[in-house]
């Protein structure tokens, strides 16, 4: 291993949990009847999508979709900058030894780049990754590799000696696409993902170490 890249939902912050509790506020505030229960599945999908159904479902056609998307996301926002929330248990820790030790760190995430700035402020990770790209820039997502291809480059490194930790299917595929080295990392609240196709599998963050790590 010459450089471990990063995941940063689901991996660094545990989001979907805040998602959920965003997506209830929103539909609190715009008076749409929703059970948190059915949540699970829009899984992996987007909150517009979610918001449309609602909308067709209640027959709200006195709602504006992109209205209710843009308040969720401002509000998702708000909770990142000021809320009560906690890193994956392991994650900051993990990040903080890479960095001393060395080792070329990368952030490859879906998040756009306000979402990054205030993650990686509110858990004082600024400045410990080499390269950091936000899925935004990109024309097409996970399981795309390009993502990851574009980090070993910013990094300057073959892309077979970079480490990967991911928590999702596409994650891992878009690691392994990439010809990388990737860790799978069991969320619990990521949702049924299939990691199978990931080197390693993990269920905690912390249990990885530095030593075994340069290893691989």
């Amino acid at each position: 291993m010459q450089a471990f890249i990063f995941d940063m939902d689901g991996v660094i912050i545990d989001s979907e949990p805040i998602h959920s509790r965003v997506k209830m506020d929103t539909f609190q505030h715009f008076g749409l009847p929703f059970e948190e229960k059915n949540l699970v599945k829009y899984m992996g999908r987007t909150s517009r999508e979610l918001f449309v159904d609602v909308l067709k479902n209640e027959n709200r056609w006195d709602l504006d979709v992109d209205d209710i998307t843009d308040f969720k996301h401002k509000h998702y926002l708000e909770v990142l900058e000021h809320g009560d929330i906690e890193p994956v248990a392991g994650a900051v820790e993990l990040i903080h030894t890479l960095h001393e030790a060395g080792v070329p760190l990368g952030l490859a995430t879906s998040s756009n780049r306000k979402v990054i700035r205030i993650v990686l402020d509110r858990f004082g990770l600024e400045g410990c990754f080499s390269s950091i790209i936000s899925g935004n820039d990109l024309p097409e997502s996970k399981p795309n590799p390009e993502i990851y291809l574009r980090t070993a480059q910013n990094l300057n490194l073959d892309p077979a000696t970079c480490v990967v930790l991911e928590d999702t299917k596409n994650g891992v595929l878009a690691a392994k696409r990439a010809g990388m080295q990737c860790i799978g990392y069991r969320n619990p609240n990521s949702g049924n993902q299939d990691l199978s196709k990931a080197d390693r599998i993990i269920d905690h963050v912390g249990d990885l170490q530095l030593a075994d790590l340069q290893k691989m």
